[in-house]
């Protein structure tokens, strides 16, 4: 009986590692996220407008670009902390990232988290230095 128990807990615990190597590997992997359109919201959420333009967020182990709408415009951060946790990749989970952001000589502090609910992957961006903005799109496509 004992050892019944213990296959149990051996298959157990090589599914829950199983899935783990799956998530490790997806987070290891960069990945470029495109959006048609921006939305601002105010510290409460509210929605404060919107804009129609391509957004590119390319997310290395290491580096963050974000380019919304024109290469002049393009935003680059060294990552400082990075933590990674999809049950499936890129429908499923969650990505949060801190940088400092540098933009037109000027730097900010941010943190941007990429998440998925429900199939839908959202990137949103909030800066220190802008407490009452939050920015999110909504992935159209990733690659």
């Amino acid at each position: 009986m004992k050892t019944k128990h213990l296959k149990k807990a051996v298959l157990a615990f090589a599914l829950i590692l199983a899935g783990s190597t799956t998530s490790f590997a997806q987070c290891d992997k960069p990945v470029m996220l495109i959006s048609s359109a921006t939305n601002y919201y105010n510290a409460k959420g509210e929605l404060q407008r919107s804009k129609e333009e391509e957004t590119i967020i390319t997310l290395t182990k290491t580096q963050v670009i974000i380019a919304p709408g024109n290469e002049e415009h393009k935003m680059t951060g060294d990552i400082k902390t990075y933590t990674c946790n999809w049950a499936t990749p890129y429908k499923d989970g969650k990505t949060v990232v801190t940088t400092v952001f540098t933009d037109g000589g000027k730097s900010f502090n941010a943190t941007v988290t990429i998440e998925g609910k429900a199939g839908k992957v959202t990137a949103t961006m909030e800066a220190a230095e802008m407490p009452n903005i939050k920015i999110q799109v909504v992935a159209d496509k990733f690659e």
